[in-house]
């Protein structure tokens, strides 16, 4: 699976509305990776 690179980010949050710098988009980014890892920690651990 390929990365969404921020400036793909940063049009898709365009199109929705929502304006985002490239900064913005890079710290979001890696804040939704943490989220995805912790995530499926957490299920594994589980199951």
């Amino acid at each position: 699976m390929e990365k969404l690179k921020p400036e793909q980010a940063v049009e898709l949050l365009r199109k929705k509305g929502i304006e985002v710098s490239l900064e913005q988009a890079v710290v979001i980014l890696e804040f939704l990776h943490l989220l995805a890892n912790i995530l499926i920690a957490q299920y594994l651990r589980k199951h």
